[in-house]
């Protein structure tokens, strides 16, 4: 599907403001390019406890530069560009916030049809180091809950989530994927972490995770072409939120394949949870923090040549996902407030 025969909008005649939301997105975007001290309370993101994530030995969608997202992308509603905007850069990405639904139907979709593979969708092999060199694949961010509580996100982004092959049908790819980890400290001390899966994820304490061989640093093993998160290595059936199997109808896989230390390619933030409010350390961009959009294209209509017949339900493209903002930074809980039974475990398991 080309460019050329999408419909476009104005930016400057756009029509679904709501009230006060230009002097706001414009705030914001100055915040975002004046509010850059550093600031100390980020140490809880030290290689000291940060985790490091094992990548599965048959990954093919590695982490991912998070400009390169925006470089390669143009935005959209209804499949429809937004036209006549500025240079969208990680500093001003928060300005599509003005348009549509506070911008959460604002969809970055790729330049070129990504069923011919362009290489900025596979991302970058991380060194021997676990760095990913030249690009920043990470976010780091940091809310002191106050009374000695602190939460330490580490989202990680890649530009393609390879879906589940379910009777010989690829299901649920999309454009864009951002998962993440959570460290819960009380008084200084990590103890309990959160691994994001696909809807939900698993909570478990902080002492019972694996811990690389001579470091207090826990591990991570993210799932093939998914990338979701797990606790151990091994074989995961995800049917079911918060109960992973040793096999069943939608698996992930994981596995030590490449190691990727995600705090030497990070962008770092601190959050105050009562004013949603994101601070910058050491020039950070802000804007893509407040970005309430997709980062991804929107599904693909099942007339699209690219969309596969529906599965029961499922699809082979689905939409790509919301980004850091959407996350629950403020929770109460180690896990997302979304109904979902809280677990926290005391020992590993799939």
């Amino acid at each position: 599907m080309g460019n050329a025969n999408l419909a476009t909008m104005e930016w400057s005649q756009a029509s679904e403001w709501v009230e006060g939301e230009k002097q706001r997105v414009y705030e914001e975007v100055t915040q975002g390019q004046l509010r850059q001290k550093p600031v100390a309370r980020w140490y809880h993101t030290r290689p000291l406890v940060a985790p490091l994530v094992w990548l599965d030995n048959g990954e093919a969608y590695f982490p991912s530069d998070i400009f390169a997202q925006v470089q390669n992308t143009h935005p959209n509603i209804n499949f429809t560009t937004i036209r006549n905007l500025p240079p969208l850069t990680l500093d001003n990405l928060n300005i599509l916030n003005a348009y549509g639904n506070n911008g959460k139907n604002v969809y970055l979709t790729s330049n070129i049809d990504v069923t011919e593979e362009p290489k900025w969708l596979t991302g970058i092999i991380p060194d021997s180091d676990g760095k990913t060199n030249n690009v920043t694949s990470s976010a780091i961010i940091v809310n002191d809950r106050g009374n000695g509580s602190v939460d330490a996100f580490y989202m990680y982004f890649y530009a393609y989530n390879q879906g589940n092959n379910v009777f010989f049908q690829e299901l649920g790819d999309h454009i864009g994927d951002w998962e993440h980890n959570m460290i819960r400290f009380e008084d200084n001390k990590p103890q309990m972490m959160w691994f994001s899966q696909h809807g939900n994820g698993q909570a478990f304490t902080y002492k019972s995770v694996e811990k690389m061989s001579k470091s207090m640093r826990p591990i991570s093993y993210s799932a093939k072409g998914s990338h979701a998160n797990y606790a151990v290595p091994g074989i995961h059936d995800h049917l079911i939120p918060d109960l992973n199997l040793p096999a069943g109808f939608l698996q992930d896989y994981t596995s030590r394949g490449l190691l990727w230390d995600p705090t030497l390619s990070a962008y770092f933030y601190n959050f105050d949870g009562n004013s949603s409010t994101f601070e910058s350390i050491d020039g950070s961009p802000v804007g893509a923090m407040y970005y309430r959009g997709r980062w991804g294209d929107q599904q693909y209509s099942d007339n699209d040549p690219r969309q596969s017949p529906p599965f029961f339900g499922f699809r082979k493209f689905v939409s790509g996902p919301t980004g850091p903002w959407d996350k629950q930074l403020n929770r109460t809980n180690i896990c997302p407030d979304n109904g979902i039974l809280c677990i926290i475990r005391d020992r590993l398991g799939p």
